[in-house]
């Protein structure tokens, strides 16, 4: 249940006066979107610079409608999308891979896309994508729904090799190897805050950050998972870690939890088993990000079924001994939850060879977290404490591969 509307989409480009394909083209920017309620339809409306081709299609397990188009500039309103109408619960938008974006509609119950079509620009007014979205019939939805035949999702990933040799400390022209991962990115926005910040842009900045902190140590080579605002998975965030042959992998987060006076930073290493309510709870949202932004997982035997199971205690110690040091120093920093040092089945965590700890580095959900994740003062001394902690890590495993302990 999926067609391209590119004929379409060209034809009113010509109508507009648009250049003919092959001439060259300013890069598409979408300006505005938003919903509307009227008596026998939801409308999904969005604005765009120019005409684009595009598809939609549904999906099921979360029931959602993806609408795919050319990868283009999204410069919306910041809080586009964090509320809903009629049949639509809200929606998330950005780049989904390169070439590719996605808009992803969650609906409050089954429905379909009864009219779709593209208006060019004309008149000062800009180009119109439009969805009128009508009820439908839960069975009749699940029939539809269901991945277009060249499209699975995500692109063809090798094989990950379960025999894994650990690396030694000095096997990067001795320097230590951190992967900073800035959680979430594109299709994916992560938690947003009440005034309208959004997780993947304040964990991107607090990415950046760090890295040039760490940087300024001759030691370290450092590798960013995410570094623009570009969708990718779990498991190629896991795989980036371990191509780049990171000694350490940090993943950046700044969550939403139900109850808003949750405020402070955490660290989580690795566990089968949630520590408490608010690690089942972040564990459940961070783990279905690829699912709600459209990924699919059918017959993907994710890297979580050989992970535990393979994980090396000395992989978990190291991971657990880098939480120890750097809850001090942000606790110096940023102050800390109750119980800071959780525990979850985070899959980002789950690489058998690389230290790893999720940062959750405060709640979009409590507004003192909010000012201070927006705060480019507080994510520089952030990143410093961070920093502090990394240091004394590599001393200490550098301390073990000089004596054995």
């Amino acid at each position: 249940m999926s067609v391209w509307r590119g004929f379409f989409a060209v034809l009113v480009a010509l109508v507009a006066g648009a250049a003919l394909p092959g001439a060259a083209r300013a890069e598409v920017v979408a300006t505005n979107a938003r919903l509307g309620e009227h008596t026998e339809h939801t409308r999904f409306v969005l604005e765009m610079t120019e005409a684009v081709d595009y598809r939609v299609f549904f999906l099921a397990g979360p029931n959602r409608i993806v609408v795919e188009l050319p990868e283009m500039d999204w410069q919306l309103p910041p809080k586009a999308g964090l509320g809903g109408a009629g049949l639509v619960t809200g929606f998330r938008y950005g780049v989904f891979r390169k070439g590719k974006s996605r808009i992803v509609l969650d609906l409050a119950a089954p429905a379909m896309v009864e009219t779709d079509f593209v208006m060019p620009a004309a008149d000062g007014k800009p180009a119109r994508l439009v969805l009128d979205i009508v009820p439908a019939d839960e069975a009749d939805f699940i029939a539809a729904a269901g991945w277009p035949d060249d499209e699975s999702g995500a692109p063809p990933e090798p094989p990950i090799d379960e025999a894994v040799e650990s690396q030694p400390i000095d096997s990067h022209d001795g320097q230590f190897v951190i992967a900073i991962d800035a959680g979430h990115g594109g299709v994916d926005p992560g938690a947003s805050g009440a005034s309208g910040t959004l997780e993947k842009d304040v964990v991107l900045k607090a990415a950046e950050a760090l890295k040039a902190e760490l940087e300024t140590r001759a030691d370290y080579q450092v590798v960013l998972v995410r570094d623009d605002d570009n969708f990718i998975t779990l498991k190629d965030r896991v795989r980036a870690g371990r191509a780049a042959k990171a000694d350490l992998f940090i993943s950046l987060h700044a969550d939403s939890v139900s109850d808003a006076s949750v405020h402070g930073a955490s660290v989580y290493t690795l566990s089968e088993t949630a520590s408490d309510s608010v690690a089942a709870e972040l564990e459940r949202s961070e783990n279905a990000a690829d699912i709600i932004s459209g990924v699919d997982l059918s017959g993907n035997d994710e890297v979580g079924t050989i992970l535990i199971d393979l994980a090396q205690r000395e992989t978990k110690n190291r991971s657990s001994t880098f939480a120890q040091l750097l809850l001090p120093q942000l606790e110096r920093q940023t102050g800390l939850i109750s119980k800071p040092h959780r525990f979850a089945g985070f899959r980002v965590l789950k690489a058998p060879d690389v230290p790893s700890v999720l940062i959750e580095l405060g709640f979009l959900s409590n507004d003192t977290d909010e000012s201070r994740l927006t705060s480019p003062k507080w994510r520089a001394s952030t990143a410093a404490a961070i920093a502090r902690a990394v240091d004394g890590y590599y001393e200490r495993m550098s301390s073990v591969a000089e004596t054995g302990h």
